[in-house]
């Protein structure tokens, strides 16, 4: 992982996963996280080799689903984003809902736009430290508003 970047204010960071993506499920997402008072700071469209997928998820490596992971989300095109809000980090994780969309609260993203446990649609955060390390992966200070 690269250098963790200090940020200003309460951040989070989300991916919209490759079935959110191939669904053409990016507006209605950003939309829901817009409209939840989420402020973009940074984002960008991308497609994650299976290697960078790997260095990602790389606090998963001995967990047994690490290949089937890397190889979804090498599968597509992504989103990745910086998220700010004040909670940031457990607001989103409200918003998104259960990793199982069939125990996700109703109105969450998960719930409306998941198709699976492993196709769940969105990724986000789980602290405010892993926010930064994340965010940090994807965008350079120059990238972030």
């Amino acid at each position: 992982m690269p250098k963790i970047l200090k940020m200003s204010g309460n951040i989070t960071f989300t991916m919209l996963k490759p079935d959110a993506v191939e669904a053409n499920n990016i507006g209605p997402i950003l939309a829901m996280i817009n409209k939840a008072g989420f402020k973009i700071k940074a984002m960008k469209y991308l497609r994650l080799s299976r290697e960078q997928a790997g260095m990602f998820y790389e606090v998963h490596k001995e967990r047994p689903f690490y290949g089937e992971l890397t190889q979804y989300m090498s599968s597509g095109p992504i989103v990745a984003a910086i998220l700010e809000k004040n909670n940031a980090v457990s607001d989103f994780r409200k918003l998104i809902g259960a990793t199982d969309p069939s125990k996700a609260e109703e109105g969450t993203i998960r719930k409306m736009f998941a198709k699976s446990i492993a196709a769940n649609a969105v990724h986000g955060s789980d602290s405010d430290e892993n926010a930064s390390i994340e965010s940090s992966f994807f965008f350079s200070k120059l990238e972030q508003f």
